[in-house]
């Protein structure tokens, strides 16, 4: 039965390579499939995963018609039995939607992957909607490690080596005049708050915060 899959996890826990492999698993068994992502590390229209894997993809804007692109190609006679889409958080409320329909009104099966939260720790709207609505939500086994070797559970934002906590939700690298180097890292909950990087761990040591109340 067709449904709507959200596989979701921070970065650098294997969401582009499993999607990669979910599209090698369906093609290999005869099935036919569209791959879209948005705004990959590898440029414009492009699925790449950090191991170095990567095939071409339908690059999705914020314009981008989902349900039209997909039925168009379908009333042009092309077959499509699945649909994989990276980078899943980038996509409009509106697009998730489509998504939905195109699961149920045509029966394909839909394969979403995605980071749920930003470096604010805030969900992305793609994420929200797809929580809201998909069949499934399933959280990747493999855990991505924080610098200090626990757990990785936020993505963080860092500009010219220093953490920042404010900003436009979607900014990759270096986009414009005088906001420097921007990169992304994963660290544990404590860190986070801490704003603790592994740039930073070498002259700094995490310390619990006061207690709230007098001893």
């Amino acid at each position: 039965m067709a449904g709507l899959t959200y596989f979701t996890g921070t970065m650098d826990s294997g969401k582009s390579t499993l999607a990669l492999q979910t599209d090698h698993n369906h093609r290999t068994r005869g099935r036919r499939g569209l791959i879209f992502t948005s705004r990959d590390r590898a440029g414009e229209g492009v699925l790449s995963s950090r191991l170095g894997l990567s095939v071409p993809a339908l690059e999705v804007a914020e314009g981008t018609d989902l349900w039209a692109t997909v039925a168009g190609a379908l009333q042009a006679g092309r077959p499509i039995d699945y649909l994989v889409v990276d980078e899943a958080q980038f996509l409009t409320e509106a697009q998730v939607d489509d998504l939905a329909r195109l699961a149920d009104d045509l029966g394909l099966d839909v394969f979403c992957f995605g980071i749920l939260t930003d470096f604010r720790t805030r969900l992305f709207p793609g994420s929200r909607r797809l929580v809201e609505v998909a069949d499934k939500v399933i959280h990747l086994q493999v855990e991505a490690l924080c610098w200090c070797g626990s757990r990785a559970t936020t993505n963080a934002r860092t500009v010219d080596g220093v953490m920042v906590v404010e900003g436009d939700q979607v900014l990759v690298g270096d986009v414009e005049s005088g906001v420097g180097v921007v990169g992304y890292e994963v660290l544990c909950r404590p860190h986070y708050r801490a704003r603790l990087t592994a740039s930073g761990s070498k002259s700094a040591s995490l310390s619990p915060d006061p207690l709230p109340f007098a001893p």
